[in-house]
């Protein structure tokens, strides 16, 4: 995309697409007087306004030849009243939009640069809410979470350079959440640590929250649960100085929902889950489309009747509001809750398999697919060996359909969690299972005899001083 230089050319070019039709011959002198008296400066069109939607014109047909006359509007001098501002500020997200769709994503930072001029003068909470727009802009696209880390870098030096201190702050919050989304835990921890210390001296409640936030997600990422609870309160205390949006309103009860679940508190983590569902479903208003996280919080909330071991209530949960976010993460918990509620672990295996990568992705899923598994496989187990005092591994195998090897180290990690009393004799390839005795209360109640009867001769020891005294 070649950028236009500032120039009043580029803008009558652009403006040169709407002309007025030229006045017949026959006009009498009346009718000029009559018009010449009618427009005013106040009715006159806007030449900035007319070259915009002379450049979106042009954008619908080639979004190419339109790059030119946006950045012409941009960076366009004679204006900066508040409808002229307004007006670059259209051509600025318009021209990001053809970038990006064009996936040309350096050159986005190149459009800030050469945006500086306007951005020095309009006023800086101006500036922070195009340049977060333009990021968000860019986050909309697909598969460029690179790139927009790349970005944020970028404009963060940017903004250290131009000494904006509270865009920098912004943005190092949102690339601290691209970080943790790409998975490098480590240096999204030490941006976050730097930038709590800057907010706890400004006392900017509003982005503590947001960053508080942020870092309970990377501490529960790390699986260190106690600082994943201290930042998730911590959040909640400076929400509560504070009007918090339903947006992080919603995002504060995922995220507690999220470590209620870890703790295996389920009922209390589905009703989190639950209002933070209703946040997002709600976001634009009864009757209309959510915000595309409602379905993640579907998705936990039918995980989380799973673990409770209340797969029968997954039909219902995904008939009641299903059909509002289809797509495959709600098929694929509705097979878990269907191979959960048959405890069939063919099924569950035949789920996984399928929903993997969907499965995988998400951090609370994976993790609790792997606990059910194991008291699915458990249960089984049990009840397999339930009628044999002695079996040999290879029935085992064939009965449940794993792996003798499989089976026999889960058998050996249920005896030592002595989940049953028995052993393995791998010289014959046997497990050997122990009956139950029931415990002898002789010996604890001959104790408890012994125990009170000392007592008895102590009192009466007691006793005989006192008459002897």
């Amino acid at each position: 995309v070649v950028v236009a230089s500032t120039s009043k050319s580029a803008l009558s070019e652009a403006t040169s697409r709407v002309t007025m039709p030229p006045a017949s011959e026959e006009t009498t002198a009346m009718d000029v007087e009559a018009t010449t008296t009618a427009v005013t400066p106040e009715a006159a069109a806007d030449p900035l306004r007319e070259a915009l939607e002379a450049a979106d014109q042009v954008a619908a047909l080639t979004p190419d030849a339109a790059a030119d006359a946006y950045m012409a509007i941009v960076t366009a001098e004679e204006r900066d009243d508040d409808a002229g501002v307004k007006v670059k500020e259209e051509a600025l997200y318009q021209l990001t939009r053809i970038l990006v769709k064009q996936r040309q994503f350096e050159s986005v930072m190149g459009l800030l640069q050469n945006a500086n001029v306007f951005f020095e003068r309009i006023a800086k909470a101006k500036t922070a809410k195009i340049v977060r727009t333009v990021i968000e802009i860019v986050s909309a696209a697909e598969g460029a979470l690179e790139v927009q880390i790349s970005l944020c870098r970028q404009v963060v030096a940017w903004c250290t350079e131009q000494k904006r201190s509270f865009l920098r702050q912004r943005i190092q919050s949102k690339l601290a959440a691209l970080l943790f989304k790409a998975g490098e835990y480590q240096p999204a921890m030490a941006l976050i640590e730097k930038l709590l210390k800057e907010l706890k001296k400004l006392d900017d409640k509003q982005l503590l929250v947001e960053t508080h936030l942020i870092e309970a997600r990377i501490q529960h990422a790390l699986r260190n649960l106690p600082k994943a609870k201290a930042a998730l309160t911590t959040a909640r205390t400076a929400g509560n100085a504070i009007y918090v949006v339903p947006m992080m309103q919603g995002e504060l009860d995922n995220m507690s929902g999220t470590l209620h679940c870890e703790e295996g508190d389920y009922p209390t983590s589905f009703s989190y889950f639950l209002e933070s569902f209703e946040s997002f479903a709600n976001i634009n208003g009864p009757g209309q489309t959510g915000d595309p996280k409602a379905a993640v919080c579907l998705k936990h909330m039918m995980l989380c009747k799973v673990l409770a071991n209340q797969a029968d209530e997954v039909p219902g949960i995904f008939s009641k509001w299903g059909h509002k976010y289809p797509g495959e993460d709600l098929e694929a918990m509705a097979a878990i809750a269907k191979a959960a509620k048959s405890r069939s672990l063919e099924e569950f295996d035949a789920a996984t398999s399928k929903y993997q990568a969907l499965l995988t992705s998400d951090v609370l899923v994976s993790h609790h697919l792997m606990i059910l598994y194991d008291n699915m496989l458990e249960s089984n187990l049990l009840k397999i060996i339930q009628p044999f005092s002695c079996v040999e591994l290879d029935r085992i195998s064939q009965l449940i359909n794993l792996p003798i090897e499989k089976v026999e180290k889960k058998l050996s990690q249920m005896i030592l969690d002595k989940k049953f009393k028995g052993t393995l004799d791998q010289g014959r390839g046997q497990l050997i299972i122990f009956e139950d005795e029931a415990d002898d209360k002789s010996y604890e109640h001959g104790i408890q005899v012994v125990t009170n009867m000392g007592n008895v001769v102590e009192s009466l020891f007691k006793r005989a001083e006192k008459l002897q005294g």
